[in-house]
Order: structure tokens, then C-alpha cells, then sequence
């Protein structure tokens, strides 16, 4: 049986990750309280920001950002909106 958590961003119980995805106490905050979907979903709109505002990983104002975008993304609240962006179809 999988492990539920009460998830910060649905505010319903719901499966948690398997594991902390970072170490220390910010990993262990997202594995008590973040679902696996909305970690899913964090994950794909990271890469949408990571790809279409060109962030670069090794520059720390751009690792601020998308650690600030992380945590408005998770607390369900309004996120950096990339202009003119499609999504990819099927």
C-alpha cells in the first residue's frame, strides 16, 4: 500500500512520493506534504520555465526563481506565466 499525505496543493489526502527529492529539512517538508501528482506537475512546469525563460542552473538568481516559483507552484498560488507559450501536442 502506498503512502498518502495530505497534500498542500489539492488539499486532499492523496499518494505521497516515495522518497524526499532533495536532502534536509526542504526535502522532507515536500515528502510530508506534497503529493506525487502535484510533484509530477511541479516537475513538468519546471521544465516548461527551465526551457522558455532560459534558465541557467548554474546562475544563482535563476535558481532563486524557480525555487520561488516552486513554492508559489505548490501552495496553489499564481505562477510566473510564460507569453505566447503552446504546449506540445500528442
Amino acid at each position: 500500500m502506498s503512502r498518502t499525505v495530505f497534500c498542500r496543493k489539492y488539499k486532499q489526502e492523496k499518494p505521497g512520493l516515495d522518497q524526499a527529492p532533495y536532502p534536509g529539512p526542504k526535502g522532507e517538508e515536500i515528502f510530508n506534504n506534497v503529493s506525487a501528482q502535484a510533484w509530477q506537475e511541479w516537475q513538468n512546469y519546471q521544465t516548461m520555465l527551465i526551457n522558455e525563460k532560459q534558465l541557467v542552473m548554474a546562475k544563482s538568481a535563476d535558481r532563486k526563481f524557480l525555487s520561488a516559483e516552486m513554492e508559489k507552484f505548490l501552495s496553489n498560488e499564481s505562477v510566473e506565466v510564460v507569453q505566447g507559450y503552446v504546449p506540445p501536442t500528442d
